[in-house]
């Protein structure tokens, strides 16, 4: 299928439909609410406010669904109060996932919606996000993923249609390493840093990690900042907010994901970035099954490895092996 396909088959799962959506007003949720105004019966955008969320977040959201006319529901849930949450353990996207869907989820319900969704696409399936055994469990639709959209798709969309979305939506936890305890201290500290860089470049994309005082800054464009005075300004102003070290790096970050397979010959290799619960995933793929053992599964052309290495062969084409490649995504269980 094509870009303009796919998108057909997400309004036509949207449809008639009285859904409500899972909101963070970045690319992936924008299009789907953007097209439920379109198709659905009175849909909903839910947004959590977890108060560890960019500058701007709710705002953005807010306008957002004021342009597209469909309602729009702020719940507040305030991360600070949650002590599992604030220990910061690595499972933690999957603990504020849980925390933030159930939420979702039990709004939607006790206002009868028919159904969340949510906008995880197929490049989701082959990252290390952990949070999406959440929407699994939450039977949370994903309606990109079953059209196989990839997140190149779904930035090509709305750059053609020109329907704004923020690429500065993902959690400020995320910038601090595991186990390093979340405060509002350290929190405010990546925020004012973040929005100090925004404000001096103008990127669209900026994250500053902190690795125990080292702040290590990303951005989407390289070229606004690589001359030596704005160097000099971010490191003095960062020092200055408490850093004791200021690092650049020299990846973009790039959110254009999209699946590329390594093929040959009728047959490709695909290494995924987590390992894979055989037993779960046997559950999803039932009948498919041709063979197993405790390390890997077999279905018809492909070979599932417990070691998250996914091979297929005796294709007729590479687009066919990315084809059944992204069908068999759905059904892959990760551990965490």
């Amino acid at each position: 299928m094509n870009l303009d396909e796919k998108v057909k088959k997400v309004k036509n799962i949207l449809k008639n439909r009285k859904v409500a959506i899972a909101f963070s007003g970045g690319a992936d949720s924008t299009l789907l609410a953007y097209l439920a105004s379109k198709v659905s019966d009175n849909p909903i955008a839910i947004t959590i406010d977890n108060h560890i969320f960019p500058t701007g977040f709710i705002e953005h959201c807010t306008n957002a669904t004021t342009k597209f006319g469909i309602k729009h529901k702020v719940i507040d849930l305030d991360f600070y109060k949650n002590e599992e949450l604030l220990s910061n353990k690595s499972n933690r996207c999957f603990v504020c996932r849980d925390l933030m869907y159930g939420n979702i989820k039990k709004y939607a319900l006790e206002n009868d919606y028919e159904s969340v969704l949510d906008g995880n696409n197929i490049s989701d399936l082959v990252l290390d996000r952990p949070g999406i055994l959440i929407t699994y469990k939450n039977n949370i639709e994903s309606p990109f993923i079953s059209a196989k959209l990839t997140s190149k798709e779904i930035h090509e969309y709305l750059n053609k249609h020109n329907i704004p979305f923020s690429r500065s939506t993902t959690c400020l936890g995320t910038r601090l390493p595991t186990n390093t305890k979340m405060t509002k201290e350290n929190i405010n500290q990546i925020r004012v840093s973040e929005d100090l860089i925004y404000e001096k470049t103008k990127c669209e994309i900026v994250k500053v990690r902190n690795n125990n005082g080292l702040a290590l800054c990303e951005v989407d464009d390289l070229t606004k900042l690589l001359n030596q005075d704005m160097l000099n300004q971010i490191n003095y102003e960062l020092k200055e907010i408490g850093f004791k070290k200021v690092a650049l790096n020299l990846s973009q970050i790039d959110d254009d994901e999209t699946i590329t397979l390594n093929y040959k010959d009728g047959g490709f290799e695909y290494q995924l970035p987590y390992t894979i619960n055989i037993e779960n995933t046997k559950k999803q793929l039932k009948d498919k099954i041709i063979s197993s053992d405790y390390e890997k599964i077999i279905i018809k052309n492909q070979i599932i490895y417990e070691n998250g290495l996914i091979k297929g062969n005796n294709f007729k084409s590479k687009e066919e092996c990315l084809n059944k490649f992204m069908e068999l995504l759905p059904n892959i269980r990760r551990n965490i």
